[in-house]
């Protein structure tokens, strides 16, 4: 796996930690709201819901930065394996995101646009 590939998995992973914070703990704020375009009402009833989503934001991060431990000391097809899992899984996401919503298109694009990348540059290496 490559050096550019370790950077886009990481500011991957940085940004569904970013995910993560604004779904688990900040759900309900204005910022957080505009940026989900939800109402109050529906912040506070899917204020559950999103904490749970949230967590699943960070457990794709932790799998993609564990990709880049383990390319620096261990082996390489496991570091390659939880780099597809973890990169690949937040991709999936992204487009499960269009495929529902046409409207969140811009969502998904910016969910997926660095696993994208990474996965290429990671699969390229090879």
């Amino acid at each position: 796996m490559s050096t550019v590939a370790s950077v886009l998995l990481v500011l991957a992973a940085l940004l569904h930690v970013y995910i993560w914070w604004l779904e688990s703990f900040a759900w309900t704020a204005p910022r957080t709201r505009a940026t989900f375009g939800t109402s109050a009402e529906q912040a506070e009833q899917t204020r559950p819901l999103a904490f749970n989503q949230g967590f699943y934001n960070l457990f794709l991060a932790v799998v993609v930065l564990a990709s880049v431990v383990v390319r620096a000391t261990g082996p390489y097809a496991a570091s390659v394996a939880l780099a597809v899992a973890g990169a690949g899984s937040m991709l999936a996401a992204a487009l499960v995101l269009v495929a529902s919503d046409r409207s969140k298109a811009r969502a998904a694009a910016t969910q997926g646009t660095l696993p994208a990348l990474a996965l290429i540059t990671v699969l390229l290496a090879r």
